[in-house]
């Protein structure tokens, strides 16, 4: 399993994103390094699809994948439980990570 975080400098939230993915990685008992790929201009976020930072991916795949036209530097939204936030919660990301699981 390849486990990737894409970000920006400018995002306020990859560093918590990062936290709360460490955290559901040792709650699903996954020994996986998560690799930080730094997208440093919109050419760089056009080649890798990026859709915002912070985004989440798995073997390749966006765990939140939606399609796009246009792939920007810019900064990601996640639908919480606890309304609209700049980074999954623990809980989302292990529900994400679980169809991963043995893989």
């Amino acid at each position: 399993m390849k486990i990737e975080l894409l970000y920006f400098d400018g995002c306020p939230s990859w560093e918590n994103g990062l936290k709360n993915l460490e955290a559901a990685l040792q709650e699903e008992d996954l020994s996986v390094p998560v690799e930080l790929v730094k997208v440093i201009d919109d050419q760089s976020a056009a080649q890798l699809k990026f859709l915002g930072s912070p985004s989440f991916h798995v073997d390749g795949h966006d765990l939140w994948h939606e399609e796009r036209e246009n792939y920007l530097l810019s900064c990601r939204i996640y639908p919480t439980p606890n309304g609209i936030k700049g980074f999954p919660t623990v809980v989302m990301l292990r529900e994400q990570l679980k169809q991963f699981k043995g893989a």
